[in-house]
């Protein structure tokens, strides 16, 4: 009889831009063993993967170009993947902030189709402060959160290509995408901080911990 595994193993990405301690504060509390990471060759063992990040979005896939090959390759093997604020932003296509801030095109890690845009002139930017999700789609990472509050501290957003990647979102202004999902369900990301937003965050951490583990 086999004996089923209690704590899942997970992976935070260092490379350079994130809030890690909080991180990891977050997920030990939610049941994970967590480890630091500057080495690809470690995510094989990992249960689950998390790509925490603050700051431009180029700088954020200059960073990590050398976790690119392994990530996707990890993700598209169905390892669960969680990306976190900016670390949601690299799970698409493109950014509209490279271009706008003079950077050039930045290519993100394509593992959810889609770009990320600036809120619009007539909107307050950042988007900072707590705000409501709204539940779109079932997925097991927003088991019991909807209608709950975050924290978000930003001022691009995920237009994801496909609608159906849109897992939960939130009103400023106009609704946009603040949780997102690929087709198979492994790879997503919120774009706050659920390290930040109390019960809420803690509740969508250990849903993202159970999922490791039963994935």
């Amino acid at each position: 009889m086999s004996v089923r595994q209690t704590t899942a193993d997970v992976v935070v990405v260092d490379y350079g831009l994130g809030n890690l301690r909080s991180v990891t504060r977050g997920l030990e509390r939610a049941g994970a063993d967590v480890s630091l990471s500057e080495d690809p060759a470690e995510f094989d063992a990992a249960d689950g993967i998390v790509l925490p990040g603050v700051g431009a979005f180029s700088e954020g896939m200059d960073n990590a170009g050398p976790f690119r090959e392994a990530l996707v390759e990890q993700a598209e093997a169905g390892k669960p993947l969680f990306g976190i604020c900016l670390g949601m932003q690299m799970l698409l296509t493109t950014s509209e902030e490279a271009d706008h801030e003079g950077q050039g095109d930045a290519e993100g890690l394509d593992l959810i189709p889609g770009k990320n845009v600036r809120f619009s002139r007539d909107q307050t930017v950042p988007h900072m402060g707590w705000n409501e999700l709204d539940v779109t789609r079932d997925h097991p990472l927003v088991e019991g959160v909807d209608g709950e509050h975050a924290y978000f501290v930003h001022s691009y957003y995920a237009v994801p290509d496909d609608e159906n990647a849109t897992v939960a979102t939130t009103d400023y202004g106009s609704d946009f995408a603040s949780i997102v999902a690929n087709d198979a369900g492994n790879v997503f990301g919120t774009q706050f901080h659920p390290e930040k937003s109390g019960e809420t965050g803690l509740r969508i951490l250990r849903n993202y911990v159970d999922y490791c583990l039963d994935h």
